[in-house]
C-alpha cells in the first residue's frame, strides 16, 4: 500500500498527516480518499477503529480548500451526522486537526451543550458542520442555521443512528437538504434497514467493504474468564493490578452497575470514572478526558460508549457484564486494537451468562480461549406453557426508514 502522498491530497493535509504521525493510509483511507475528492457518492463498510474519520475529513478539507470565499452567514457548506455527543466531539475535533492553518471552519453542535453559545457560532457561516440529528433539528427550528448551502453530506456510524431511533430525525433533514450533493455514508453493519437508506440518499456510490461485519480487529486477542458473580469485581482488580499504567475500558450492563463499579476501583486505588447516560454532558466530557490524558486509567461504560470513542492507547477491554448481543460485543472490543495497534479483550462469564456467550461465539464462528476458570454448565430452557392450537406471537420488525430526499 502507497503513502497517503498517492491519494491526490494536497501538502496541506500531508504535513498535517505528518505531524500526526500518520505514514500509511488504512484500507477504508485507501479506497474512500480518492473516490470522495473525485466527488462521487460512497457507501463504507467498516468497523470502528479502522480509520473512517480521516476517510472522509481529508476528503471534505482539502475540497472545501478550493472555495475562495467564506461561506454565506448562517449557512453550512458540509454536513457530518453522528449518533452520538461523544462520537460529535470526537470527529469535530479531529476534523479541526484536518484544518489547522487553513481557513476553514469546523464546529461540532450536540445536546447538553450550549443551545445560545452554537446558535453564535453558527452565525457568521460554517464550512464544516458535525451534529447529531436531535440537536441539529433544534436549530432548525431556532433558524440559527439553514441547509441550502449544504454539498456535501456525511452519515457516520448510520446503523447506529437508526438503532437509536434518528429515522425520522434524518428523513426531516434530508427533505431540507439540495438535491444535489454528495453523500458519503458509513456503516458497521448492513441490515436491509442501512440498504434502504442507502438507496434513498446515494446516487451510483462507490461501495468499500473493509473489516466485515461482527469480525473484529486483526491484532486483537479474545478471552473469556469464567467465574462466579460475586467473584468479578476481586478479579477485575486482578487483571487491572497485573497492567499498572494500561489504559483500560470496563464494560457493564446497567448505569448503577457502572457506577457503583467505578467507586469500588476508586476505593481500591484505581483511578476509574464510570460513563453512562445518567452522568452531565459535562461529567461525561470530564471523565473522557481525563481517560484520554491518562489522569484516569480506568473507564468503566455502558454500551453508550461502545460506539465512536477513539482514544490511541486502550490496551484492554473487560466485559465484566456480557452484552446482550454479539453485535454490541464487536462494537465494545473494537475500542482496543484500534489502526493496526493491539489489544486484548477479557470477558467475565458468570453461570448466568453462558447463553450469551455462545450467541457470541456463534455470531464470531469462533471459540474464545479460556483464561481461567471452568465452562459453566448451560442453564436449561424453561419454556412457558403455551395454549394448544394458538400460534406464538410474534414482534413485527421495524420498517426500513423513507427516501430522503
Amino acid at each position: 500500500m502507497g503513502g497517503f502522498g498517492e491519494l491526490g491530497l494536497n501538502d496541506h493535509l500531508l504535513a498535517r498527516l505528518a505531524e500526526a504521525g500518520l505514514a500509511e493510509p488504512t484500507p477504508i483511507q485507501a479506497q474512500a480518499i480518492p473516490a470522495a475528492l473525485a466527488g462521487r457518492d460512497l457507501l463504507g463498510l467498516a468497523q470502528t477503529g479502522t480509520g473512517k474519520t480521516a476517510a472522509f475529513g481529508l476528503a471534505l478539507v482539502q475540497r472545501l480548500m478550493r472555495i475562495g470565499k467564506p461561506p454565506a452567514p448562517g449557512t453550512a457548506r458540509s454536513l457530518v451526522l453522528v449518533p452520538t455527543r461523544e462520537l460529535a466531539a470526537q470527529v469535530g475535533r479531529a476534523l479541526s486537526g484536518f484544518a489547522k492553518g487553513s481557513h476553514i471552519k469546523v464546529l461540532w453542535v450536540a445536546g447538553g451543550t450550549s443551545m445560545g453559545r452554537q446558535e453564535e457560532r453558527l452565525a457568521p457561516g460554517i464550512d464544516i458542520l458535525v451534529a447529531t440529528p436531535g440537536r441539529l433539528i433544534d436549530l432548525l427550528k431556532r433558524q440559527a442555521v439553514t441547509l441550502d448551502a449544504v454539498r456535501n453530506l456525511v452519515l457516520d456510524e448510520a446503523d447506529h443512528m437508526l438503532d437509536l431511533g434518528f429515522g425520522p430525525g434524518l428523513e426531516r433533514i434530508g427533505r431540507q437538504l439540495p438535491a444535489k450533493r454528495q453523500v458519503l455514508m458509513f456503516s458497521a453493519t448492513m441490515p436491509p434497514q442501512i440498504e434502504a437508506l442507502a438507496q434513498g440518499w446515494l446516487s451510483d456510490p462507490v461501495r468499500i467493504a473493509v473489516a466485515p461485519p461482527g469480525r473484529p480487529a486483526e491484532k486483537l486477542s479474545q478471552a473469556v474468564h469464567f467465574t462466579s458473580g460475586r467473584a468479578k469485581a476481586a478479579l477485575l482488580r486482578t487483571y487491572l493490578d497485573g497492567h499498572p499504567g494500561e489504559r483500560a475500558l470496563v464494560f457493564a450492563r446497567t448505569k448503577d452497575g457502572a457506577g457503583k463499579l467505578a467507586a469500588l476501583l476508586t476505593h481500591w486505588g484505581i483511578a476509574a470514572e464510570p460513563i453512562h447516560g445518567d452522568r452531565t454532558q459535562t461529567e461525561r466530557s470530564a471523565a473522557l478526558e481525563g481517560f484520554r490524558s491518562g489522569t484516569t486509567l480506568v473507564l468503566v461504560a455502558t454500551d453508550l460508549a461502545a460506539r465512536g470513542i477513539d482514544i490511541p492507547g486502550v490496551g484492554h477491554v473487560y466485559n465484566y457484564d456480557l452484552p446482550a448481543t454479539a453485535e454490541a460485543y464487536v462494537h465494545r472490543i473494537g475500542r482496543t486494537a484500534r489502526a493496526g495497534a493491539e489489544g486484548r479483550a477479557i470477558s467475565l462469564c458468570a453461570p448466568a451468562e453462558m447463553e450469551a456467550l455462545a450467541a457470541i461465539e456463534t455470531a464470531l464462528g469462533q471459540k474464545l480461549a479460556v483464561a481461567g476458570g471452568t465452562p459453566h454448565a448451560a442453564a436449561p430452557s424453561t419454556p412457558g406453557p403455551r395454549r394448544e392450537g394458538r400460534k406464538p406471537r410474534v414482534k413485527p420488525s421495524r420498517p426500513g426508514p423513507r427516501r430522503g430526499r
